[in-house]
């Protein structure tokens, strides 16, 4: 007989549940975690995506900067990432001349010595370098309290004692990150490299009024204090197969197939209903966790809580498996150099936000912007031995709104935005992509393409956010509810939120996971 009574039921079995369930079954917590799909990782999975092709690619989320070391000491993982030798690639075309533009991970000389060849004047390479300098500042504040509930924006800012570090307090908090990146450089290119780490996963401009570029930069710089994009050794999937394999050898259950249908926030126990074999279960918990957007708790709940509406979401995802990598027209620069690293597509600064308005007006730009990179050129273990000398291209796609789909004309508009970025990835290459990529067993061309709608069908992402809702600041702002709290609180004393729509969320990181068990623990205590 299944029990019926726990101290925690974690709904949701994404990255940020698994961290929970394995914190508090390892602090001696009974804990059920019951996920709606046949597996559990959420949107951190890896998945054979073509038929009959043993490669295990990140499906939908794909690099990891955000997760704490702390955590993967803790519940001692078996998990690892790897150092992408390139930062960045962006290819441009000036006066017919196919350049590019190369960003190393490993040598700063490299970078200068890239600039220089695009013929860009050096004090942009100074600026750019003194940007990023500021960025690795602030971080180097911001990081450490992640983990710790929240301090309000006058003791985060008060952190800031140094001239430096003022100055970037104004140029990533205070102001939109547009000023200092037009001060720091001149070249739209440039410019352009900065931006584009503002734009993952939302619609904006450098001068958006409401800072969300400026939110989704921190997040983006500030993993770790270095914010350097690694690749997670076997994939996504590695990650939280491991995370899953942990909370159960510390004592959690974990419960596949099990829709929730309801949330009942009594106290001092909630109930959760759930399906599964086909029946109606009933469980009582002291504390419900839910690993989903708050519009989706919302739907469980008798009552709603108070929350807007998610950010529309922009993001249009692209998976592809290739028999051999293409050539470049920039030929001074190799396939390793352009693939190992982030490779820009037709992400100019003045581009991004010409794109951006024409996203606003709920249309599609005639060039679509995005980025792409090469998992199995650092990590080639996602490949079966059969494949060896295959490649993964995983690509994110920039300011493609989801008011642009509905279910009626959803297959045949993603069918003709996944042609456009293959026409955009082919204008920097000496072949076309269509003819390096492999075929699966059914005779087709291994590449897939996902919508903001499909991303809200299969991983039930409100209008396709990726980030669940709009990003927080990593602080409270002064007088706020937030202050002191760990940023998972809901309105019900005993429901808490520990996927990417709590405060200091989206990504994946696990921090949102942590603080809510935290949470908990901090509760039994007192």
């Amino acid at each position: 007989m299944r029990q019926t009574s726990y101290d925690v039921v974690i709904v949701g079995g994404g990255h940020n549940g698994l961290v929970a369930a394995a914190y508090l079954a390892g602090a001696g917590k009974s804990v059920l975690l019951v996920e709606r799909k046949p597996i559990v990782g959420g949107a951190a999975i890896s998945a054979q995506v073509f038929a009959g092709m043993n490669a295990r690619l990140s499906q939908y989320a794909y690099l990891v900067s955000l997760l704490p070391q702390k955590i993967v000491r803790d519940l001692k993982l078996n998990f690892s990432t790897r150092r992408r030798s390139v930062g960045s690639f962006t290819p441009a075309v000036e006066n017919g001349q196919h350049k590019a533009l190369l960003v190393s991970n490993e040598s700063l000389a490299t970078t200068e010595q890239s600039f220089a060849q695009f013929g860009i004047h050096p004090a942009d390479f100074i600026g750019y370098s003194r940007f990023y300098h500021l960025m690795g500042q602030l971080a180097g504040i911001i990081w450490p309290t992640l983990l710790s509930p929240m301090v309000n924006r006058d003791r985060m800012k008060a952190q800031c004692r140094t001239d430096e570090l003022k100055a970037a307090w104004e140029v990533f908090v205070e102001q939109p990150l547009g000023i200092g990146i037009e001060q720091n450089v001149q070249h739209d290119l440039v410019r352009g490299v900065i931006f584009t780490d503002a734009k993952i996963g939302v619609s904006t401009d450098p001068h958006d009024p409401t800072l969300l570029q400026n939110r989704t930069f921190l997040y983006h710089l500030i993993g770790n204090e270095t914010g350097e994009w690694a690749v997670p050794v076997g994939g996504m999937g590695a990650l939280t197969s491991e995370l899953a394999r942990v909370a159960q050898a510390n004592g959690a259950t974990i419960l596949t197939s099990a829709p929730v249908e309801a949330i009942e926030p009594d106290t001092p126990y909630a109930v959760v209903h759930y399906t599964h074999d086909g029946k109606t279960q009933s469980v009582r918990a002291r504390y419900v966790l839910v690993n989903a957007a708050p519009q989706v708790l919302n739907q469980l709940l008798p009552t709603p809580l108070p929350i807007e509406d998610a950010d529309e979401g922009a993001v249009f995802k692209i998976n592809m498996l290739l028999k051999r990598l293409p050539q470049l027209k920039a030929t001074q620069y190799s396939q390793k150099d352009a693939f190992t690293g982030t490779f820009h597509i037709d992400e100019g600064y003045e581009e991004m936000k010409e794109h951006h308005r024409v996203a606003a007006l709920g249309q599609l730009p005639d060039r679509v912007s995005g980025e792409m990179y090469c998992h199995s050129l650092t990590d080639p273990s996602i490949l079966s031995p059969e494949l060896q000398g295959y490649q993964t291209l995983t690509l994110f796609g920039l300011d493609i709104p989801y008011r642009l789909f509905n279910e009626t004309n959803n297959a045949e508009l993603r069918e003709i935005i996944m042609r456009r970025y293959v026409q955009g990835i082919n204008r920097y290459l000496d072949e076309p992509l269509e003819e390096c990529l492999a075929i699966d067993v059914n005779g087709q061309s291994c590449i897939e393409a996902k919508s903001p709608l499909d991303l809200e069908n299969e991983l039930k992402l409100p209008t396709g956010n990726i980030f669940h809702t709009a990003l927080s600041w990593p602080f409270a702002e002064n007088g706020s509810e937030w202050v002191g709290k760990w940023g998972v609180e809901t309105a019900y004393e005993n429901i808490l939120i520990c996927g990417s729509g709590a405060q200091r969320g989206g990504a994946v990181s696990g921090i949102p996971g942590h603080n809510a068990a935290m949470k908990v623990l901090e509760g039994a205590t007192q």
